[in-house]
C-alpha cells in the first residue's frame, strides 16, 4: 500500500507539472492484483482489484494496524470492466459493468474474480473509517437516483447516478455514485465547487484510447490542471476545486467522505472568479 501525505495550498502553488501529478493522481488497475494508495486527506484508501489469472483477496494493511481490511473501515467498489464477481463473507454478488457494491463496517473476507480471464473486471474501490455498520448492499445502475444536469449548448449535459448516500444505499460517511457524460458534452462539475467538509476523488473510466481529459484543481483564485487518461483518478482535498474537461465525452466515478453525506453540501464558485 502506497502512503501518500497530500500537500497544503501553499506548496500547490509553486509545484511543477511532474510534483502535482505525484502527489494527487492515481494509477491503478495493474493485472492480477490489488493497488492501494492510503491519502492522509480523511483518510480516503483509492484501490483497484483486476482479478484475471486468479482470484484476488483483500487483505489487512501494516498502515491499517487491523486484523482485516474492514475491521474499522467501509468501502464502495464499482465495476468499470467485464463481468465479475465479489464475494463477502461467504455471499457471492454477480457483478456486471457499472454494478456498485457497498462493503459495510466488520465485513471480514472479501474476494474479488473474474467471469473471464480474456476479457476481466476492472473493479475501483474506495474507502473510509466507519464508526457505524451498515449492511453490505448490491447497486445496479437501473436502480440508482439519476439527476439529469447540463445543456447541450454548453457541452455539460450528463446523467448523475447516486448509489451510496442518505437516500439509497446507507453508509457511515461513504458517498459515491458516477457521471456519464451524453455524446458531444466535454466538461463535468462545472460552475465549479468545493465543500470544505469533506474531500473527494474521481475516477476517469470509458475514455477514447486517443482521448485524455484536463482535471482541473487548487484554490479558485489559482487553479492548475492535471492530464488524465482511461482509469486514472485523482484526489481532490477539500480547498480545491475539482472539474474537467475531455477531448471527447467520458464517464467518472466520484466519492467522497468527511463531516457529512449532504451531496448539495458545496461551496459554489462564480464562474467569473475563477483564475
Amino acid at each position: 500500500m502506497e502512503l501518500r501525505y497530500a500537500a497544503d495550498q501553499v506548496r500547490f502553488q509553486r509545484m511543477t507539472t511532474d510534483e502535482i501529478r505525484e502527489n494527487f493522481m492515481v494509477d491503478l488497475f495493474t493485472p492480477d492484483e490489488i493497488a492501494m494508495v492510503y491519502s492522509n486527506v480523511d483518510r480516503a484508501i483509492v484501490g483497484s482489484a483486476v482479478p484475471v489469472s486468479k482470484k484476488l483477496i483483500l487483505a489487512s494493511a501494516k498502515e491499517l494496524a487491523s486484523d482485516f481490511f474492514c475491521e474499522r473501515r467501509e468501502m464502495g467498489v464499482l465495476n468499470t470492466g467485464a463481468k465479475g464477481f465479489i464475494t463477502v463473507d461467504g455471499k457471492k454478488y454477480d457483478m456486471e459493468n457499472r454494478d456498485g457494491l457497498y462493503i459495510g463496517l466488520g465485513s471480514k473476507t472479501i474476494e474479488f474474480e473474474s467471469k473471464d480471464s480474456e476479457n476481466p473486471a476492472y473493479f475501483y474501490l474506495l474507502s473510509y473509517p466507519a464508526h457505524k455498520k451498515y449492511p453490505t448492499a448490491h447497486a445496479k445502475k437501473v436502480d440508482a437516483e439519476v439527476t439529469e444536469l447540463g445543456t447541450q449548448a454548453q457541452c455539460n449535459k450528463r446523467n448523475i447516478y447516486k448509489y451510496i448516500h442518505p437516500e439509497g444505499i446507507k453508509s457511515c460517511q461513504l458517498v459515491m455514485g458516477f457521471t456519464e457524460l451524453a455524446e458531444g458534452n466535454v466538461w463535468n462539475t462545472m460552475p465549479a465547487h468545493t465543500h470544505e467538509r469533506r474531500m473527494e476523488v474521481y475516477m476517469y473510466f470509458d475514455i477514447p484510447q486517443d482521448s485524455v481529459v484536463f482535471h482541473f484543481m487548487g484554490k479558485p483564485e489559482e487553479t492548475r490542471h492535471i492530464v488524465l487518461k482511461n482509469r486514472q483518478a485523482v484526489i481532490s482535498p477539500s480547498w480545491s476545486i475539482h472539474s474537467g474537461a475531455g477531448t471527447s465525452n467520458y464517464t467518472f466515478i466520484w466519492g467522497m467522505g468527511g463531516e457529512n453525506q449532504a451531496f448539495d453540501d458545496m461551496d459554489h464558485i462564480d464562474i467569473n472568479d475563477l483564475k
